[in-house]
């Protein structure tokens, strides 16, 4: 074999190699670039509103006006923008659940804005919806400050990232590597995207004052009593392989059991739909006296 021959296997080895390296660079940005697809992350959920009368003598929330019971309200959207998929569940008192919804639509989904400055006004823009919607109902039914509205409120934007609200004593909760975790309510206007300032670990005890005294004691005593004020706390996060679910929750759930209790219940459970009906089936049978609602959002 000549010196020419030498040179020109050389040059081929190394055109090769440059080729391979080439074609590896295209499908690892390939392969990153899909896991901002929503197929890749799929989601799925099951919701359970319980109509019967809770047991123990109880009776769920009736509204000022008529003095009726009304269930509560459970609200399941999905909106395609651009090649984004949306998605905005909760589970709503059910007179500020319209005007939650209604805002939403007007002021994000119907607004012609594209993906990028939809994704930068949602989590200010479900607390304006919230707000909006409880001053609304405020001056409809001339409400006193100490009457009780609650909401717990998810946008999944593209199976990537999560915007999380919830008022009252209606509770999001997310289950991370089978831990729960709530909404940080002291850290909630951090600027730094971490976990651990935006979310708490409901077992970590050196935080008790975040939580209500009705989900420390697990008994719910305090939590039947009318909450001094309906407080709305947002946050936000991404979405990774270590997110579960997410359980949003009416009252009925969680003054009769711990947010560790009930991921604990119905981690095993693929199904959300099984779950939400597990989930509210519980807090029937521990005797809850308020409305008995859960939403379950599964990231398989």
């Amino acid at each position: 074999m000549g010196f020419k021959d030498f040179q020109l296997k050389i040059a081929k080895k190394l055109r090769l190699r440059n080729f391979l390296a080439k074609e590896e660079g295209y499908k690892k940005r390939e392969t990153n670039n899909g896991k901002r697809l929503s197929w890749m992350m799929p989601i799925t959920h099951g919701y359970y509103v319980a109509e019967e009368k809770p047991l123990g003598g109880g009776a769920p929330p009736q509204t000022p006006q008529n003095n009726q019971v009304e269930c509560d309200k459970v609200v399941v959207q999905r909106e395609q923008v651009e090649e984004q998929e949306w998605w905005f569940y909760g589970v709503f008192d059910t007179r500020i659940g319209g005007g939650v919804t209604k805002y939403l639509q007007t002021h994000l989904f119907d607004d012609n804005f594209n993906e990028s400055q939809m994704r930068k006004k949602s989590k200010e823009t479900l607390k304006k919806a919230h707000v909006h919607a409880k001053a609304k109902v405020r001056e409809t039914e001339r409400l006193e400050k100490t009457w009780n509205m609650g909401s717990a409120s998810a946008i999944v934007i593209n199976g990537e990232k999560l915007i999380l609200a919830n008022m009252g004593e209606y509770k999001v909760v997310v289950c991370k590597d089978g831990e729960a975790f709530e909404i940080n309510r002291r850290q909630q206007h951090t600027t730094k995207s971490h976990w651990s300032h935006k979310f708490f670990p409901v077992v970590v005890k050196r935080l008790p004052k975040v939580r209500s005294t009705a989900l420390d004691s697990g008994k719910g005593a305090a939590a039947n009593k009318p909450s001094k004020s309906s407080e709305l706390v947002v946050g936000s996060e991404r979405i990774d392989r270590d997110i579960e679910f997410v359980i949003l929750a009416s009252p009925g759930i969680w003054e009769v059991m711990k947010q560790q209790e009930a991921v604990n219940l119905i981690r095993h459970l693929e199904d959300p739909q099984e779950a939400a009906e597990c989930l509210a089936k519980e807090a029937l049978t521990r005797r809850s006296k308020s409305n008995v609602s859960c939403l379950i959002i599964r990231f398989e």
